[in-house]
């Protein structure tokens, strides 16, 4: 492999993911489960390559992993790059891990060139994106950001193994959880690389797009309830079946979702009942997941979809049931930050595209200490979750070039303004 020293090298970054992908309780795909003795293996590898790229590598009471690379003003605020090391089970190699290892690549480049910007960088490796072990997502981001509750370290895994207790096997205090917490004056903003995990900028054409935000989620359980009768002797008019209310409700899910795009809606999950192949169905329970990054469209479009299943069912003779089970907020991208990497995609010779991300991130929950961008990298069909997951060198070489041009500006163009703010 040749890297050339102070260039950013798409293949070193690969060559870090495919070593730290071999990190893995399972060989079918990546299974790095946060707290486990493979996901330390795993940061203990993150943390000479941090070391490797001139920073000076702490892990704090969460476990998180953090590389500050000092700036020229070591005490202006340092500017955070970060994502998650841990994976779901049977996972692919780049969700989370890209954005760590693309983090420490620009640094190593700043390193290599002998270059300090004004303001210090941050390479942040999160302890707990997932949740996959103790059903909670967002630990590590949520500790940084302030908003860790101290009631999670109750949680436990399916051995009956405390949150609090995994963590004090790795030497750390989790109950001085709040000495992870970062104030807002000492944080320039956060971004993240990320693969896309969906098929847009393989539609496009494109290596990389800019994320305007990432949508807010809302959840139900809904209940059609008709009444069960014989399949051979109830005449098709004379029924009150519940699957077929059902699915005329689901078309009606996805008729005003499209045409109210970019939102998105599923059902995911159905249970029929009796569920028996001679007998008409009884009762549907499902769930209903809707997303976007506009809360009052989604608002209204969920008025909409509750307002059309009510008459779906009234005019079958149905029943309708809904309960609201989750609700997060939307979060979007910063103006300044959104627009330093679309001048960072123009310079480096492509067309923008604006992205919404339909998944959660980090990015979330450190928003609510600072501003937040995101950079969305190609991946082969969408595919992400999955021991098919894959970006291309060429496309990772060019979201690295654009989060480190990124990155320039932003740390520049903050310097110029304290500047002007003196004079």
């Amino acid at each position: 492999m040749e890297i050339k020293k102070g260039q950013i090298c798409g293949q070193r970054i690969s060559q870090r993911l495919e070593e730290l992908a071999e990190i893995s309780e399972t060989k079918n795909g990546v299974t790095r489960l946060s707290f486990t003795k493979e996901f330390q293996r795993g940061q203990d590898l993150v943390k000479k390559w941090m070391s490797d790229a001139g920073m000076k590598v702490r892990v704090d009471n969460v476990n998180n992993i953090i590389g500050r690379y000092e700036g020229a003003k070591p005490n202006a605020p340092a500017l955070m790059i970060g994502s998650h090391l841990d994976t779901v089970i049977n996972g692919g190699k780049y969700d989370g891990m890209l954005g760590v290892i693309a983090g420490i690549e620009i640094v190593q480049v700043l390193y290599e060139n002998d270059t300090r910007l004004d303001h210090p960088i941050e390479v942040i490796g999160f302890s707990d994106e997932e949740g996959v072990r103790f059903h909670s997502t967002f630990l590590g981001s949520k500790a940084i950001a302030g908003t860790f509750s101290p009631q999670t370290l109750e949680l436990t895994d399916e051995t009956g193994i405390t949150l609090a207790s995994s963590l004090e096997e790795l030497g750390l205090e989790p109950y001085q959880y709040k000495s992870a917490a970062r104030h807002e004056n000492d944080v320039l903003g956060y971004i993240e690389l990320h693969i896309e995990q969906g098929p847009v900028l393989e539609k496009e054409g494109l290596p990389c797009g800019v994320v305007t935000g990432i949508a807010g989620a809302s959840r139900f359980s809904f209940k059609v309830t008709g009444f069960a009768g014989h399949a051979g002797t109830v005449p098709l008019d004379l029924r009150r079946d519940a699957l077929s209310g059902a699915a005329e409700i689901i078309l009606a899910i996805e008729k005003l979702a499209k045409e109210n795009a970019p939102i998105v809606a599923t059902v995911g999950k159905l249970q029929v009942n009796p569920g028996a192949s001679n007998v008409i169905p009884g009762e549907v329970t499902g769930t209903l997941d809707i997303r976007d990054t506009d809360a009052v469209r989604k608002s209204r479009v969920i008025d909409e979809i509750l307002h059309a299943a009510n008459t779906i069912c009234q005019k079958r003779n149905l029943s309708f049931q809904v309960e609201k089970i989750m609700e997060t907020d939307p979060t979007l991208c910063d103006a300044n930050i959104i627009a330093a990497i679309e001048s960072s995609i123009l310079s480096n010779g492509m067309r923008t595209i604006s992205l919404i991300s339909g998944a959660g991130h980090d990015a979330m929950a450190m928003a609510d200490l600072t501003k937040v961008g995101m950079i969305f990298v190609r991946c082969k069909e969408g595919i992400s979750h999955n021991p098919a997951e894959f970006a291309a060198v060429k496309d990772i070489e060019m979201g690295a070039k654009v989060l480190l041009d990124t990155v320039i500006q932003l740390t520049v163009k903050n310097s110029n303004m304290e500047k002007e703010k003196v004079n």
